[in-house]
């Protein structure tokens, strides 16, 4: 899972990413315009994982991870003509966003539009995707169109069918609503997966507040598809996160944090984009991987390595929860609830998985 941290400059993206990842990274913004990433692996926190390793004591163990990208530069005015280049390529091969909006007061670090507003803030980075995947609609459209003049009658039959799909998003970007909103077929989304259009890309919208708690709702709006809001102090949270453990936490009940950005903001990444952890356990090692929810057996088998997925027999299948209370694989299996499981078996939220693969 890859995430693209955006916002305008002197929101704080560079904050957030440190709170995420234990960076320290100076937060001085990048000139508009001026591309600019940083980026990060962080283990995904998982408390089941801990559990596996007092119960398993393997030699290696391996969490379930999410990259962050701090992706500098964006500004008003940005998408004119169409993203291209670095901007492009990088925005491009994100999974979602988390994009970072300014509501914190600091007269030190001058807003770009001289005053502090969210929702304003928020609606300019939608607008510059939105005539971004504009731009890339009309430019196709008119590819497809030249191509119906000049062939006709001997023009493929998928030409056509682009045609009207395409129709479709001008109508729905022009009423300035995102992509996302659609109903679009696997096949439409393999066909169109080149196009890196940004709008179908879901969005975690974080409010990056100042040093008291405020209710994101109270500040924002934000109704569209696709989307989660949450609200972070994250001066705070990345003072916090070059803390050892034990101090950050008598921090945190100082300033009533519950809980930190970084395992906060994973959790809402993985609900807004629809993955989910199963585990993988024994002597040598214990590991959490990340799959989509909804993926079978040998997707899940494909996540750990492709040749699992092309020689996958069968999975061997136990509930976390009931391994817990069970205490071992033996008495699961003493009570039934160690299974066998075929090619259409759909993979649940902490399932440990064994796949059983032809060599």
């Amino acid at each position: 899972m890859r995430l693209g941290i955006i916002g305008l400059p002197n929101s704080g993206k560079t904050t957030i990413f440190n709170a995420l990842t234990h960076q320290n990274l100076a937060t001085g913004a990048a000139t508009s315009g001026q591309f600019e990433v940083h980026t990060a692996v962080v283990n995904v926190p998982d408390p089941r994982v801990e559990k596996l390793i007092a119960m398993y004591k393997p030699k290696k163990t391996g969490y379930a991870t999410v990259t962050y990208a701090d992706i500098g530069g964006l500004d008003k005015g940005i998408s004119e003509g169409g993203l291209k280049g670095q901007f492009r390529n990088e925005l491009s091969q994100v999974d979602g966003f988390l994009h970072v909006v300014r509501a914190f007061k600091d007269d030190t670090v001058p807003h770009p539009y001289e005053t502090v507003d969210p929702q304003r803030d928020l609606e300019i980075l939608d607008s510059e995707f939105l005539l971004s995947d504009l731009v890339i609609v009309e430019t196709r459209l008119e590819k497809l169109q030249n191509e119906i003049r000049i062939k006709g009658k001997n023009v493929d039959k998928f030409v056509p069918v682009e045609l009207e799909l395409m129709q479709g998003f001008k109508a729905h970007l022009e009423a300035e609503r995102p992509l996302l909103e659609l109903e679009i077929t696997p096949e439409e989304a393999k066909a169109i997966r080149g196009y890196g259009f940004m709008t179908l890309k879901p969005v975690l919208v974080v409010a990056n507040l100042g040093d008291e708690a405020v209710d994101v709702n109270s500040i924002l709006k934000y109704n569209r598809a696709g989307s989660k809001l949450v609200a972070l102090q994250g001066k705070i949270e990345a003072e916090l996160s070059q803390l050892e453990p034990a101090d950050a936490e008598m921090f945190m009940e100082e300033y009533g944090i519950t809980e930190l950005s970084a395992a906060k903001v994973i959790r809402l990444s993985y609900e807004l984009l629809a993955i989910q952890s199963f585990f993988t356990v024994g002597e040598d090692e214990v590991r959490a991987w990340s799959v989509a929810v909804g993926a079978t057996a040998p997707e899940a088998a494909g996540a750990i390595h492709s040749d699992l997925q092309k020689g996958f027999i069968r999975a061997e299948v136990m509930a976390y929860e009931d391994l817990i209370t069970g205490g071992s694989e033996a008495a699961l299996k003493a009570s039934g609830k160690f299974r066998l499981e075929g090619k259409e078996y759909i993979v649940n939220d902490g399932d440990i998985v064994h796949i059983r693969h032809s060599s």
